[in-house]
């Protein structure tokens, strides 16, 4: 049998371990066996004081994340952790919570029962729980407050970001901080207090502060999360909570936070979010690529190409403190790339994301050349040019040439077919798609691109890379657009057609932005540039169906030189601060283009506007999963949640429209289909699965046929 808390003795003081590895969470067994040993010491006259400790690397890291399903499912119910932290602050004998690792969610909650808290240096503490929805549960928002004031309180259950160890200790949630030894520093510091008046947090009052302090506090706090985090319910409940503290005895207190807990979790975003957490998990799990297949050590690589892509790639690889060489056609065209890095990097240290010491560190590793002289000392190349097959096929050929044999030929190309560019190679086994998102340097999306060719080991190379360079990894089959932008191309076809149908460029934005997208998308058009997907449609143009609706204003923008912010008029007008207006002429330009084209002009309301661009999403994406173009349904939300602003509180496209449910998508798609044509045909997995009443995520693909 596990023993998952061990009770142990130094003399007089006792011990209490938890050993839970990985993370120590809370899961079933571990309340129960500290229980256990709280009422043990209580009861031994020998033990003046007690030590709770984690095993291993950490603290406690939280609650079993899994434990919340069982929860909203029935198969779990009882009081959750508030009856053992009750029992732990009433013991008779001091308890020191001796923190290493973290002290996340519940582990947090763990601590503060104690009536000591004490951490090694490196230590981090924090309440994350509204990442996934929720707010803290075991009267965290009702301790927190006691121990380290209102405002850090509302901070940290609303942010969910973790304190480090020192400004825990600067804000009174750490009593001392451990030089050395934490388990000997830990049992010092218990002999210390042993015999001493016991403090219990929920008895604390001082740093509650008053009613008039209280209420400007907790008014910038919602205002704050109003404008920061648009749409969120968490983030309010726990404010919520935390003032509570402020107002009623702690008992009382808690039982507003279990209300307002219960809600989260029952809550159609907690779900969400708790599906994003896992699903960020479950990409990096490829069926026919085991965990032990063997992998290249990439210790140094060359991009091609120093535009804003190719920059921000080479970026990504120095930040990661892999050296990089950039290379570019011509001189100036280099020295403008390299000044682009230089100026984004200055920009993060203005921020404060970096210290000068960091970047000037970066830019040593970033080696700028003209020529492929040096491609045979690097172990990955990426390509980064303009998105044509032609200059692409052209690079790459001179890759094949100028890489050592065993080296990685990646291509950045975000619609272009990987085995045609392999195809020109005489190494397509190493040829895979590595699509960035840009900005690149920020953006934590990286599409991982398989062609028919491309061998196990490059694919499990770059997966394990995405984590070394920060980003979240997610494989896709080789066709037109791949994933994301093969989406993204009806999701924007639907917004270029409500403009042809009289619907304000504004309104339908600020539709989807209130739906939730971090922007509306034609907005997002002038941001990428709209003369990138004018490019691709022209590439494309020879394999459109005759007959069949295609948008048309977005195109005569481009005709017109109007490319979106870059030429400081798109879509949208802009000032030289890329500040947006509407533009009025863009609407007189739409309804000049429409009546040409015999287009009938309606009102369209801010519903439909949302579900013809959302459910053009998910339709396309039910092709996607059923060719075998992406594993999993999950997999696609990833995509849309870290490439595109798809909101994380709705999961994801696919997992949106499962909570909406099926039928109701496919009724609406067919409504679009009558109204609209053959665009808005359902897809086949869409129909079978609403007719059957099942989900998306019910018929993931344990193996696909193109991924």
């Amino acid at each position: 049998m596990i023993t998952l808390v061990r009770l142990s003795r130094d003399n007089d003081i006792a011990v209490i371990t938890i050993d839970n590895p990985p993370v120590n969470a809370l899961s079933p067994g571990v309340p129960e066996g500290i229980a256990n040993a709280i009422e043990e010491i209580s009861n031994d006259p020998s033990v003046k004081a007690a030590v709770l400790i984690g095993g291993g690397k950490t603290f406690v890291a939280g609650a079993d994340i899994k434990e919340f399903g069982k929860m909203t499912s029935g198969k779990t119910r009882g009081a959750g952790l508030l009856p053992l932290l009750l029992a732990i602050e009433n013991c008779n004998k001091p308890v020191v919570m001796a923190i290493h690792g973290a002290a996340f969610g519940g582990g947090l909650e763990l601590a503060m029962a104690g009536h000591y808290r004490v951490a090694s240096s490196d230590a981090q503490v924090g309440q994350p729980e509204v990442k996934l929805g929720l707010i803290p549960g075991a009267a965290g928002t009702q301790r927190l407050p006691r121990l380290a004031g209102v405002a850090k309180a509302l901070e940290m259950c609303t942010d969910g970001k973790p304190l480090a160890a020192a400004e825990a200790f600067q804000f009174g949630i750490i009593d001392r901080l451990i030089e050395g030894d934490l388990p000997t520093g830990a049992v010092a510091f218990a002999r210390e207090v042993a015999g001493k008046t016991i403090p219990r947090t929920r008895e604390r009052s001082e740093k509650l502060g008053t009613a008039a302090e209280n209420a400007a506090i907790v008014a910038a706090a919602r205002e704050r999360v109003r404008k920061k985090q648009r749409g969120l319910i968490a983030p309010l409940a726990a404010i919520e909570a935390v003032e509570a503290a402020t107002k009623l005895p702690f008992e009382e207190g808690c039982e507003v936070e279990r209300k307002l807990f219960t809600e989260c979790l029952f809550s159609d975003q907690s779900k969400a979010l708790i599906h994003v957490f896992f699903g960020e998990r479950e990409v990096a799990k490829i069926p026919d690529v085991p965990k032990d297949t063997p992998v290249k050590p990439i210790r140094r690589v060359a991009v091609v190409g120093s535009g804003t892509m190719g920059g921000g790639i080479a970026m990504v690889f120095a930040n990661a403190g892999i050296p990089v060489l950039l290379k570019e056609v011509d001189q100036p065209a280099l020295d403008q790339g390299i000044a682009r890095i230089r100026k984004n990097y200055a920009t993060s240290v203005q921020r404060g994301r970096f210290t000068q010491q960091f970047v000037d560190e970066r830019l040593a590793l970033i080696t700028p050349t003209l020529t492929y002289d040096s491609f045979a000392t690097v172990d990955m190349a990426v390509e980064a040019v303009f998105e044509g097959m032609a200059i692409k096929k052209q690079v790459f050929q001179d890759l094949d040439r100028a890489s050592k044999p065993g080296a990685i030929l990646a291509s950045n190309t975000s619609t272009l077919s990987i085995d045609d560019i392999a195809s020109v190679t005489s190494r397509p086994e190493s040829v895979i798609g590595t699509h960035f998102f840009s900005p690149a340097n920020i953006m934590r999306l990286l599409e991982i691109v398989r062609g028919k060719q491309t061998s196990k080991e490059v694919i499990a190379t770059c997966m394990q890379l995405s984590k070394k360079l920060g980003k979240i990894g997610v494989l896709v089959g080789n066709c037109r657009g791949f994933v994301g932008n093969r989406m993204f191309g009806p999701y924007r076809r639907e917004a270029q057609f409500l403009v042809e149908e009289g619907v304000e460029v504004e309104a339908i934005d600020n539709a989807l932005v209130e739906f939730g997208m971090a922007m509306g998308p034609l907005a997002t058009g002038d941001l990428a540039g709209l003369d990138v997907g004018w490019r691709i449609r022209k590439e494309y143009r020879h394999l459109e169906k005759p007959g069949v609706r295609q948008p048309i204003a977005e195109d005569r923008l481009c005709e017109m030189g109007r490319y979106g912010q870059k030429t400081l008029a798109g879509w949208y007008r802009y000032d030289e601060q890329r500040r947006a207006a509407a533009d009025p002429e863009v609407s007189a330009l739409a309804r000049k283009w429409a009546a040409e084209a015999g287009i009938p002009q309606r009102t369209i309301r801010a519903s439909e506007i949302v579900d013809r661009c959302v459910y053009a999403l998910v339709n396309e994406g039910a092709r996607i999963l059923e060719e075998g173009y992406a594993l999993r349904s999950v997999d696609i939300d990833i995509i849309y949640l870290n490439g595109y602003g798809f909101p994380a509180y709705r999961g994801g496209p696919m997992s949106y429209a499962d909570t909406v449910g099926l039928r109701k998508v496919y009724d609406r798609v067919c409504e679009f289909r009558e109204h609209h044509g053959e665009l808005w045909e359902p897809a086949p997995l869409l129909k079978r699965l609403a007719e059957t009443n099942q989900t998306f995520a019910e018929c993931n693909r344990e193996q696909s046929v193109n991924v």
